[in-house]
């Protein structure tokens, strides 16, 4: 009777094509199917529920919250896993809404803790500067810049994947903005046969600001270890309790468009654009820290190869920080 009633249950999810059904069992009880892809439902078939709800009753006569084992009928190879829960164990962290004292039957393709993946979108907000052999251009320097103004934007869809408990890997692809505004608002960056040099214009006119902008398409690698064990960040609105999670990895971006900007009053407010690649590498590539506390995530990111390209221009290693949103 059991199975008469699985089969129609996974009947009527292809029917309707609905991701959930719930079949009402005795006078208190119910079974919850969670289908997340159709083609899971040929392996159902060949399911022995039978079998299946013995280990189901036997387990909740003695208050067993242990996994069920896999039935005899799965194909090796397969990788569907059949577990139990009650509500607020959560074993697969997905957001389910279940009344109290309901046991819930899950089939997911895949393993709980092997070869999940969710995708989010992150927004990174920040200042970028550069070291020239380890410390901050001196003041007196024209390519100085001022870490307020200096705004560093990214992008990105992130993959989160989980391998293992508490063990993640984060990798993505987006695009990413530097922007260099000079400490003197009045320099003119050429390019020259020789390099770029930064030289100040001497025009009588009121500057209001000069700054050096590039953007990149940056992929990310991160491995990331969350002691709260969640398959996503925590968002602003929601109170998920409190999680630390660090990650350290690599990234690499490719140089899509660079420009020069000089602003000044004359008779008006005016705006001269320069786009060229003023000898900036076209690679970028460093190591990124990731450190967040529940739903606050902060980065820092440094470039380990120079900003501009060998000799023709100053040594400089760009970096950037702020919060991921």
């Amino acid at each position: 009777m059991i199975a008469a009633v699985a089969l129609v249950s996974i009947t009527a999810i292809a029917q309707e094509k609905r991701d959930t059904v719930i079949v009402e069992l005795a006078k208190t009880s119910r079974v919850i199917f969670t289908i997340q892809d159709r083609k899971d439902l040929e392996v159902l078939k060949n399911y022995n529920y039978n079998e299946l709800f013995k280990n189901i009753l036997t387990k909740l006569e003695n208050n067993d919250t242990t996994a069920l084992a896999q039935d005899s009928t799965r194909k090796e190879g397969d990788s569907e896993e059949v577990y139990w829960t009650r509500e607020g164990d959560d074993r697969d962290g997905d957001d389910d809404d279940d009344d109290n004292n309901n046991y819930d039957w899950h089939v997911h393709h895949g393993s709980r803790h092997w070869g999940r993946t969710w995708q989010s979108f992150n927004f990174d907000l920040g200042t970028n500067n550069y070291l020239q052999d380890g410390d901050f251009p001196s003041s007196n320097s024209t390519y100085a810049v001022r870490p307020w103004g200096s705004w560093y934007v990214g992008m990105s869809s992130i993959q989160r994947s989980r391998l293992g408990k508490k063990f993640f890997l984060e990798w993505g692809l987006g695009v990413s903005w530097y922007n260099f505004k000079f400490q003197e608002d009045n320099i003119l960056i050429q390019k020259t046969d020789d390099g770029v040099q930064f030289v100040q214009d001497t025009r009588d006119v009121d500057f209001i600001k000069s700054k050096l902008t590039a953007s990149y398409v940056t992929a990310s690698l991160i491995p990331v270890i969350d002691f709260g064990d969640n398959s996503r960040k925590s968002r602003v609105w929601e109170n998920d309790g409190e999680s630390f999670r660090i990650g350290l990895g690599p990234y690499i971006g490719y140089r899509i468009s660079s420009h020069s900007k000089l602003v000044y009053k004359d008779d008006g407010r005016e705006k001269e654009k320069d786009r060229d690649s003023f000898y900036l590498n076209n690679f970028r590539y460093g190591a990124r820290l990731q450190i967040g506390y529940r739903s606050t995530d902060l980065f820092f990111n440094y470039d380990i190869n120079e900003l501009f390209e060998e000799g023709k221009g100053p040594k400089l290693n760009a970096f950037s920080f702020g919060v991921i949103f």
